[in-house]
């Protein structure tokens, strides 16, 4: 099913989704500052993830799991409900790899 895509294909696919979770939550003024460095802070441990783990070939599983994920980002539309997602979604993302959040 994965057709070969590896996992920094799909962090690079949680990425395009995480980036959208970002934009929505700034809407928020007053969470301006609290969405950028939640956004950065994650982007970061993702990072790392896809840098130690990018080359390997990802599971079934965990594609779907992404597909999921994604998926359930573009259901959002309410910039509170994205910047409580911006949280989560990174640490679903990982669990999906056999990470440690």
């Amino acid at each position: 099913m994965t057709d070969h895509l590896t996992i920094a294909d799909l962090m690079s696919r949680a990425l395009d989704a995480y980036d959208t979770l970002t934009s929505l939550g700034e809407d928020v003024e007053d969470e301006w500052s609290y969405v950028n460095d939640l956004s950065t802070a994650w982007r970061d441990r993702l990072a790392l993830a896809a840098d130690a783990r990018g080359h390997e070939t990802a599971t079934d599983a965990a594609a779907i799991a992404f597909d999921r994920l994604a998926d359930e980002v573009g259901r959002i539309t309410d910039p509170h409900r994205a910047i409580d997602w911006l949280s989560t979604f990174p640490q679903v993302a990982l669990i999906a790899l056999g990470e440690q959040p």
